[in-house]
């Protein structure tokens, strides 16, 4: 398999499955136990691993989310507890949801193994979030480190693609609306949302800008290795509960 189609093949489950954890209830349960207030503890516990930064750093990091929303939440967030803390304690929703969820039979040692030798390749240029959460303390569990590197390599991917939709000249909630127009509440965007028909050929040619790019992480892993992360993952995927 050569890289461009394993950054492919890869691509629908490095994109679902750590938003699995993301989005599942017991994440916003803990994170009201813990005092936030629904979406700004995934705000606080994503963005936490950029540090104390300010909310325009934050909000510029995610890209497709409206920047107002997200320093609005990020503000919030701070006077919960500190950023780190909050990547922490989001992180431990990680570690808990791959313990519950994935499914076992899978080789997630491997996974994991395969995963971190993409991250290593990988360039962080351009790709802050990717970078802040590489560096984070890596969970033991094999189930926990093979997602976590998973949402490392998401992050790698939102980031590259960000920067190729931009490219292509779309804005930020125009490709939102291509892509995941269901989700366009949830990334704080206000009403008129516009139209995607004009955009989805433009949205099209970011995306395939974007698996080139990612496919250069790829590029240090043999074909086999290849073919197998891509077996791996998707068995993962296609086994979670």
């Amino acid at each position: 398999m050569d890289p461009e189609a394993a950054a492919r093949r890869t691509a629908p489950v490095i994109s679902s499955l750590p938003a699995a954890f993301m989005l599942d209830g017991a994440t916003y349960a803990h994170g009201g136990e813990l005092g936030f207030d629904g979406v700004d503890f995934y705000v606080a516990g994503r963005g936490g691993a950029l540090g104390d930064v300010d909310g325009s750093v934050v909000a510029a990091a995610f890209v497709f989310f409206h920047p107002p929303t997200i320093i609005e939440r990020w503000d919030r967030g701070r006077q919960v507890m500190a950023p780190a803390e909050a990547a922490q304690a989001f992180g431990g929703c990680l570690d808990a949801w791959a313990a519950a969820h994935l499914p076992d039979g899978v080789d997630y040692e491997r996974l994991a193994e395969l995963e971190g030798k993409v991250i290593a390749a990988a360039s962080p240029a351009g790709a802050p979030l990717f970078a802040a959460w590489a560096a984070l303390p890596e969970p033991k569990g094999a189930k926990a480190l093979a997602l976590h590197r998973m949402n490392v390599l998401r992050e790698l991917r939102g980031a590259i693609h960000g920067v190729a939709v931009l490219a292509s000249g779309l804005e930020p909630l125009e490709a939102v609306m291509v892509r995941t127009p269901a989700m366009v509440g949830l990334f704080g965007w206000p009403e008129p949302h516009p139209d995607p028909s004009p955009h989805e050929t433009q949205w099209r040619s970011a995306e395939d800008a974007t698996d080139r790019r990612v496919a250069r992480a790829y590029t240090d892993l043999t074909p086999a290795d290849r073919a197998e992360l891509v077996e791996l993952a998707l068995a993962a995927r296609d086994g979670a509960t």
